[in-house]
């Protein structure tokens, strides 16, 4: 069906003419235009950079690669800021690049950008500059299952990017496990705001929307950072029927889309919500479920999930089914064992594993949990990466001889459903007390109207503070409250954290919004606020030490 629309780039949501649309056939027009470019210039297996914003471009040069042979390598523009251009050099450094591609209105700055980093020698072009070869004149190259298609960097979110090796058989296993999973099929309209070079965006909306004979409904992620609404009315207006986003989205939505917008939304249409990308709260789709109830979104439509780039984005999931929670003994949680009580902490279910084999590992040792208890999660399966692309060192970190992934989260299988807790190396121990930052983050975003933002909660050890581990608090704020206000509010948090987590922070700093990093996906980054405090250059709105606090560790 050539005349399908393949692509829709909704570049204003409310403008009559503000979503250009390109059929199958102009795809694999503009796609094979890409191809024959590239198969003039680029070897069969060599890497090619995709710098591209959200739009019909990247996807011709997507499948372009895909179509010569090459490998792509998708990545966010290099920006304004140091660090967001020295990620991008590390990671083309890495891939070991051989052609640029980007568009117009890119193509300066990707060229002073590549000639500053010393590719000045490379070929760069913009894809829809008319300066690509003619369409009819590629010549389809052998390819098999076995060879790489893309180099998918992962986010940095615990450290520094690294790019999974994934094969055609990989992403084709994986979209037949997200078709079995949700029931995508052609018809359906999939998309969302999430970035082109995100696991969700790219490996969980666009491709398998395309290769399932779908339709692909993308927009620029600012557009849903400035005005959340303007994502739901993306998928009122264009029937979006499956969309994916992380946890924080879906949270955003429910306190910053008004009454008024709620009801000028109709969202009955909608089928699958795919929530995942970060540990899940339960309170967080109680929220959203009750907030657009009234626009027409069912329970059932909302569908918690897990995956992580290294098995080609999804793992587990079931659409079609309110959420699953369970209720656990939160002293036992503490200790590590997952005991089910009639009353305790609500953990969310991120659905049934599908075409994996999962093991539950000790962290430490590597031998398999016994039942009922936390570990690693290790994954086994035909849509598993083999590996990190030239990094012997993490690949031996995280692909076992055997053939299992280890994740990195730790959570547990219960009754055939998988529960993610947090991060192996994230999990909070203070003054024999045992929680996850995700806990902490969680209950102050919704504990207090200035903290609607996000926050970053991690731990110091005694060997870093010369006198004992402390947990420290950062959070973004709303509005411009003055120190007295912001006083109160740290004392606040102090009493909250220490009455339900029973420890107390030493630090508590305050932002304003946006001061507290993330990934280009938008993870929240513990890490990189770990190592700025103690580098005593956090640079907050408003800081409240304990005394307990060394001067060698304040600002």
């Amino acid at each position: 069906m050539p005349e399908r629309t393949a692509v829709v780039f909704v570049d204003d949501v409310e403008a009559p003419d503000g979503a250009p649309r390109w059929s199958y056939a102009r795809l694999d027009a503009e796609a094979r235009k890409s191809a024959a470019w590239l198969s003039a210039r680029v070897r069969a297996g060599e890497r090619v950079l995709l710098l591209h914003p959200t739009g019909l471009d990247f996807a011709a040069a997507l499948v372009g690669c895909l179509y010569a042979g090459v490998v792509a390598v998708p990545a966010p523009l290099p920006g304004r800021y140091r660090h967001e251009r020295a990620r991008l050099c590390d990671l083309a450094a890495n891939a070991g690049i051989s052609a640029i591609m980007t568009d117009v209105d890119n193509l300066a700055a990707v060229t002073e950008w590549a000639v500053e980093e010393g590719y000045a020698g490379l070929a760069v072009v913009a894809t829809n500059s008319g300066d690509l070869a003619d369409a009819d004149s590629w010549t389809p190259v052998a390819v098999d299952r076995d060879s790489l298609a893309v180099i998918h960097y992962t986010s940095g979110a615990t450290g520094a990017p690294k790019g999974v090796a994934l094969t055609h058989d990989n992403l084709l296993r994986n979209i037949e496990n997200q078709c079995a999973a949700s029931g995508l099929a052609p018809g359906w309209r999939v998309g969302g705001w999430l970035p082109h070079h995100h696991t969700m965006g790219l490996l969980g909306q666009l491709l398998p929307a395309l290769v399932a004979g779908a339709t692909a409904v993308v927009m620029r992620p600012s557009a849903f950072l400035k005005r959340p609404y303007h994502w739901l009315r993306v998928i009122d207006k264009f029937d979006v029927t499956a969309t994916a986003a992380p946890g924080f989205a879906f949270e955003i939505c429910c306190g910053r889309v008004t009454d008024d917008e709620v009801a000028g939304l109709d969202l009955s249409r909608w089928r699958v919500a795919a929530i995942g990308a970060e540990p899940l709260h339960a309170s967080t789709v109680d929220a959203f479920v009750k907030r657009f109830a009234p626009a027409g979104f069912r329970a059932d439509v909302l569908s918690p999930c897990y995956g992580l780039a290294e098995a080609t984005a999804f793992v587990a999931g079931d659409a079609f089914r309110p959420a699953v929670v369970t209720k656990v003994d939160p002293h036992e949680l503490e200790l590590g064992r997952f005991v089910p009580a009639t009353a305790g902490v609500d953990l969310l279910s991120s659905g049934t594993p599908r075409d994996f084999e999962v093991r539950v590992a000790d962290p430490r040792t590597g031998e398999v949990s016994v039942p009922g208890a936390l570990g690693e999660i290790w994954l086994r399966g035909p849509s598993a990466a083999r590996g990190y692309w030239r990094d012997d060192a993490a690949t031996a970190r995280t692909f076992t001889p055997d053939g299992f992934v280890r994740s990195g989260d730790l959570g547990t299988l219960y009754d055939g459903e998988l529960y993610v807790v947090g991060r192996v190396d994230e999990v909070l121990r203070v003054e024999g007390r045992v929680f996850t930052p995700q806990e902490v983050e969680g209950r102050m975003r919704s504990g207090y109207a200035e903290t609607a933002l996000i926050g970053a909660v991690f731990t110091v050890s005694a060997a870093e503070t010369g006198v004992g581990p402390m947990l420290v608090a950062t959070h973004e704020i709303t509005g411009r409250p003055g120190d007295e206000c912001l006083r109160d509010l740290s004392a606040r948090i102090k009493a909250m954290v220490a009455d339900e987590f029973g420890v107390r922070p030493s630090v508590v700093a305050f932002y304003r919004r946006n001061g507290i990093p993330r990934t280009a996906a938008g993870k929240i980054q513990r890490t990189a606020m770990r190592r700025l405090f103690l580098a005593r250059s956090l640079n907050a709105l408003y800081i409240d030490y304990d005394p307990s606090v060394p001067e060698s560790l304040r600002e």
